[in-house]
């Protein structure tokens, strides 16, 4: 039973929520690439999405399974030095400190305390580096019957040098037989970055999951189940339109949901039963959050001529067409094209049919009309 005096939704990066609605098929590939042992398909995932789709959240899933198990876990999100982190993580827990010296990275503050400087090998030496700490932990752990699961978040960040490093360390434990797995999460650019790459072939023989919005009737029942078992009631009216108001995108059922029960335990905690009004009113906080947390940053990381395109299409209150949007753009065809590829490859817009595109992220339509002059600002500062 839900703790009925806390909040049961948690539209939190990374925060893992009551409901993982939608998911249970990647959560039941891995459990079992747990199950079948060293070597099985699903110990080296690769997961993307767009933002907001529950990639972050499915990570930390994966870690409470492995931990379950009596696995060591280590979580990581690229940035640089990640292999670097890597060998702290998998030697410092390890309780060994003997790291070999050169001039290239160096890790301060360890753990939250000063263990000094470590500094590690060069790009070329770091394969060998990360290679020889995941052996050491792994002859450790396989002691004890369990293994190592580590994770990778917004792996399209990870610079070319340490998805080698971690790409050999990876393929040396494979041909060992190691009990360990992998799973990189992350934007779908992660794809066509690493799997085109010759030096990080072992991608290619990842299992790919594309996460993907998740049906209404699935959003609604997941909805009144979490409501009930919190103590509230919603059904009817008011159910049918905050599931709507998702459209199945899993961080804005998390908002939803999370502003409707805040709302209810505040004016009805006698009676606590979920009112249009409420819907309502929940659904226009949720938006305002939404924007700020995944409308923002979206935009934030595209180019002035994928925000121009964009703006382009939000004059349409459906499907535009490749067409009508060069015109607005003032170019060709052939150069309007060429951003909607990079905007389709990156899941902020989506096929519509034979030339025509719409918004991936729901509500970014909305969005973009509310800040046009806002963007278009920020587009002539570049």
């Amino acid at each position: 039973m839900t703790d009925t005096r806390s909040n049961p939704f948690k539209p939190s990066a990374g925060f893992t929520p009551p409901l993982l609605i939608g998911r249970n098929e990647v959560i039941d590939d891995f459990v079992e690439g747990l199950d079948d042992g060293p070597g099985a398909p699903s110990r080296l995932m690769r997961i993307t999405g767009a933002r907001g789709v529950g990639k972050t959240v499915l990570l930390s899933e994966f870690s409470r399974i492995a931990q379950e198990r009596g696995w060591d876990v280590i979580r990581e999100s690229a940035s640089k030095g990640l292999a670097a982190r890597l060998v702290t993580h998998l030697r410092t827990e390890k309780g060994s400190f003997g790291f070999r010296v050169s001039p290239s990275i160096s890790i301060a503050n360890i753990a939250g305390g000063s263990l000094g400087e470590f500094h590690y090998e060069s790009p070329q030496q770091m394969p060998l580096t990360l290679s020889d700490a995941l052996h050491g932990r792994l002859t450790e752990l396989e002691k004890r019957k369990t293994g190592l699961l580590i994770t990778i978040d917004e792996a399209q960040a990870t610079s070319r040098d340490d998805m080698i490093a971690i790409a050999t360390a990876a393929q040396d434990m494979n041909t060992e037989n190691r009990n360990f797995a992998f799973v990189f999460a992350g934007l779908p650019s992660m794809s066509s970055k690493w799997l085109n790459d010759e030096a990080t072939t072992f991608m290619r023989r990842a299992e790919p999951h594309m996460l993907a919005d998740v049906p209404l009737d699935d959003v609604a029942e997941a909805f009144e189940d979490t409501f009930t078992e919190s103590g509230m009631t919603i059904s009817g009216e008011a159910l049918r339109t905050a599931a709507e108001a998702t459209y199945g995108y899993p961080f804005m059922v998390q908002l939803v949901g999370y502003h409707i029960w805040r709302l209810v335990r505040r004016r009805h905690p006698l009676n606590p039963v979920v009112s249009m009004e409420d819907a309502r009113e929940g659904i226009a906080k949720a938006l305002v959050r939404l924007g700020d947390t995944v409308h923002g940053p979206e935009l934030d990381s595209l180019s002035p001529v994928d925000k121009t395109y964009l703006l382009a299409m939000a004059q349409d209150d459906g499907p535009s067409s490749t067409s009508t949007i060069a015109s607005r753009m003032g170019k060709d065809v052939s150069y309007a094209s060429t951003y909607r590829a990079r905007l389709l490859d990156a899941q902020v817009i989506e096929e519509k049919g034979y030339g025509l595109v719409d918004f991936a992220i729901p509500y970014l339509r909305e969005y973009l009309r509310e800040h046009a002059a806002y963007i278009r600002m920020s587009i002539e500062q570049c």
